[in-house]
């Protein structure tokens, strides 16, 4: 995860730059004092060849990234306003009487036996 965190946010490039000052630095020491190595290393006068491709590389992902879309989202919190009013004409409705009991049939009493197998169960 560390990784993939480190690739998505362009650490990766931090982490090649760490790897090649310190061969550098290593590098330096064997033919320097360590205050010279020092300077040498970390003054930018004296890259090495992984320390230019790593700026050949920064520079053509800075170049491939998307532009900026210009449009900036806003979102505006907005209430909405709920206003209850009365009708201004009010017709009462006639009022509907139904019974269920004269619309649908009755069920068989008893029920229908036929079509259902019965199983004898073993006493």
């Amino acid at each position: 995860m560390l990784v993939a965190l480190l690739g998505a946010t362009g650490g990766h490039w931090g982490v090649l730059q760490t790897v090649a000052w310190t061969r550098m630095l290593a590098n330096n020491l064997q033919t320097d004092s360590l205050e010279t190595a020092l300077t040498k290393t970390f003054d930018g006068k004296h890259p090495c060849g992984m320390c230019k491709a790593i700026d050949a590389g920064k520079k053509s992902a800075k170049k491939t990234e998307l532009p900026p879309a210009g449009q900036k989202l806003e979102f505006v919190f907005d209430r909405p306003i709920f206003v209850f009013t009365a009708p201004t004409t009010f017709r009462p409705q006639q009022e509907i009487l139904c019974s269920c009991s004269q619309t649908a049939p009755r069920p068989p009493t008893p029920p229908p036996r036929a079509g259902l197998v019965e199983l004898q169960l073993p006493a």
